[in-house]
């Protein structure tokens, strides 16, 4: 019997869960035509924003984009910015593709991938000029807080990706959360709140269906907007 003792392995923790959702064939012909213009392979050296669109200009990341109701909104409200959108599940890149060829939009670049990773490798340090993170999932039980994005350690990171003056923008219907990552985002020295704690929604990020539906509940939707010092 081998008596040698090896490290445990680290155990990562992911804020995301791959679902099996099903992809329309309007999404499968997208991700079969477009994909090879518009999403990036993963990999572990840092993008050339100049060289991915073909242009200089200010970038702005989103991170978990679900279907890209809005990012392509907030792309075609502001056609001087790039975009990159970062999302783990297929249906979403393809769905975000069916917009991207329905607007003409050419401002938009994708990445199938696990958003941390992203950050860590495909990001340069001081290269972005904004990053949005709309409705992440809450993980509303107690026990799978640890799973949330909006922590102090990835906020951090995420920090030093931003230009001088750049912002971190997140948004989440679920009050609880929004009170944690007001708490996280607060805590980190090179972030300034720009509101005295949940700002207005800002103009260009659009009021989704299901957020409409919940404000004619009576649900709560809190912005955070943070600027880097």
């Amino acid at each position: 019997m081998d008596s040698t003792h090896y490290p445990p392995v680290p155990r990562t923790i992911r804020s995301f869960v791959t679902r099996a959702g099903r992809t329309t064939r309007g999404q499968q012909k997208a991700l079969n035509t477009l994909s090879e213009h518009f999403v990036l392979p993963y990999q572990t050296q840092a993008l050339d924003w100049k060289m991915v669109f073909q242009r200089d200009a200010p970038c702005i990341m989103e991170i978990g984009f679900g279907m890209g109701d809005a990012t392509a909104h907030i792309a075609k409200l502001m056609p001087t910015h790039n975009f990159l959108g970062v999302e783990v599940h297929t249906p979403g890149i393809g769905a975000l593709l069916q917009h991207i060829d329905a607007q003409q939009l050419s401002n938009i670049r994708l990445v199938q991938h696990d958003a941390v990773q992203v950050i860590t490798e495909m990001v340069a340090p001081e290269s972005l000029e904004g990053i949005h993170i709309f409705f992440p999932d809450p993980w509303h039980k107690k026990r799978h807080h640890k799973r949330r994005l909006i922590q102090a350690e990835f906020v951090a990171q995420l920090a030093t990706r931003l230009k001088s003056k750049g912002y971190l923008h997140c948004a989440t219907d679920w009050q609880e959360y929004a009170q944690q990552m007001l708490t996280v985002l607060s805590a980190e020295p090179t972030l300034q709140n720009t509101a005295d704690d949940y700002a207005p929604r800002p103009h260009y990020r659009p009021i989704t269906k299901f957020e409409a539906r919940g404000l004619r509940l009576g649900h709560g939707v809190w912005d955070l907007v943070f600027q880097k010092k």
